[in-house]
């Protein structure tokens, strides 16, 4: 079990917007974090002009949850639409999920991730069993990246380390 911070889901989130930002600058997009009621995110892509206002959402998943369901509030996907119209963009979703040692970021249109996970009574759920995130990476909609997290070195102790004299 990964023993998490206090503050680790405020730095997980802050982890993944950073990393959309990153991987979309990489990429030639025009984005900038912003600070606002539905979306963290605005950009434009350098290929077709559209704007995109994003809402991350970032998980890190514990040994043995690795395949949980990503849930969120359906209230969410209004705030991003109202967002989206008070920006002019259209509304997109980014997915960061760190489990069994692979990092994955998947970003969809959000008329797309209603269409793969119509929203419940109260929640709207991304299946993560392998089945589905192996039709999230092959569907033409959806840009994605995955990064190995490798091993380390033991986290346990950094007592070992010595300074260089």
């Amino acid at each position: 079990m990964i023993r998490k911070s206090s503050r680790h889901s405020k730095i997980a989130g802050d982890f993944g917007e950073a990393f959309v930002l990153y991987w979309l600058s990489k990429h030639g997009f025009e984005c900038a974090q912003v600070d606002h009621t539905g979306i963290d995110l605005i950009a434009r892509d350098p290929e077709t002009d559209e704007l995109m206002g994003i809402s991350v959402k970032s998980r890190t998943r514990n040994q043995g949850r690795e395949t949980a369901v990503l849930n969120f509030p359906n209230e969410h996907l209004t705030k991003v639409e109202r967002a989206c119209t008070a920006f002019g963009c259209r509304p997109w979703f980014a997915f960061v999920i760190d489990a069994a040692g692979v990092i994955t970021m998947m970003l969809m249109p959000l008329a797309r991730l209603v269409e793969l996970c119509p929203p419940g009574k109260r929640v709207v759920s991304l299946k993560m069993r392998p089945k589905w995130v192996s039709q999230y990476l092959s569907d033409p909609e959806i840009r994605w990246v995955q990064l190995s997290a490798g091993g380390s070195a033991g986290w346990g102790s950094l007592s070992g380390l010595e300074e260089d004299e």
